[in-house]
């Protein structure tokens, strides 16, 4: 059990010595000040990696539902993966959704400092029941999620298509990456709510893939 979680203990003991070095607070400062974020409405950042992503989250999910209903679309995988890859997805999804909706931190542009109404200073997401004055239910980045929770893919196809599980599991990430990114020079996300999203949709999918009920057998048999 360690060997296969011992790449997500490692990240998150970086992810949490990123949460203490308070960097979130120093990386917004870099992108925005008293006026606001120059990037928040600009085409880029909102028209094509805000609305774009959630179109792209879209159109993957409906790949994937498709493949559980055709399988004749990538006839080698079986059922189990199909279903798998599915569940998995809807699971990561569910699972950031609960937290934010769970969590009292405001996005960086509701602060004051950056001309937001809430004049409470910074307060960090593990200050549990700790309000920052803003509307709350920012942490982690659902965005991000529209990337991240597709991580599932690369695991189903493994057996049966392993140059497609690369392509798809490396497009996940950069596509996290620039969906991250793109809401941070906005002002909608500090660089750890990011963070936090790919690290849970990633232990997620670890977790189903060797460790849960819904396990992936290692010879893909159904």
């Amino acid at each position: 059990m360690l060997k296969t979680l011992r790449w997500p203990l490692l990240a998150l003991i970086l992810l949490l010595a990123w949460d203490a070095s308070h960097l979130d607070l120093w990386a917004m400062r870099k992108v925005g000040d008293a006026s606001g974020f120059a990037l928040r409405e600009v085409w880029v950042t909102r028209a094509l990696i805000h609305e774009g992503g959630r179109i792209v989250s879209y159109v993957a999910m409906g790949f994937i539902v498709l493949l559980n209903v055709w399988p004749k679309v990538l006839p080698a995988l079986t059922r189990r993966e199909r279903t798998w890859w599915l569940v998995t997805t809807l699971v990561c999804l569910a699972v950031i959704s609960l937290v934010k909706r769970a969590s009292l931190t405001s996005c960086p542009w509701d602060l004051a400092e950056f001309g937001g109404e809430a004049h409470a200073l910074y307060v960090s997401h593990w200050a549990f029941g700790v309000k920052d004055g803003g509307g709350g239910h920012c942490f982690p980045s659902g965005h991000a999620s529209a990337a991240f929770a597709y991580l599932a893919g690369a695991w189903a196809l493994a057996r049966a298509y392993p140059r497609a599980a690369r392509a798809w599991g490396l497009a996940v990430v950069l596509l996290g990456i620039v969906y991250g990114l793109g809401q941070m020079v906005r002002g909608a996300h500090y660089p750890s709510h990011t963070m936090w999203t790919g690290w849970i949709c990633w232990a997620v999918t670890v977790v189903a893939a060797h460790l849960g009920p819904w396990r992936l057998k290692p010879s893909g048999a159904a």
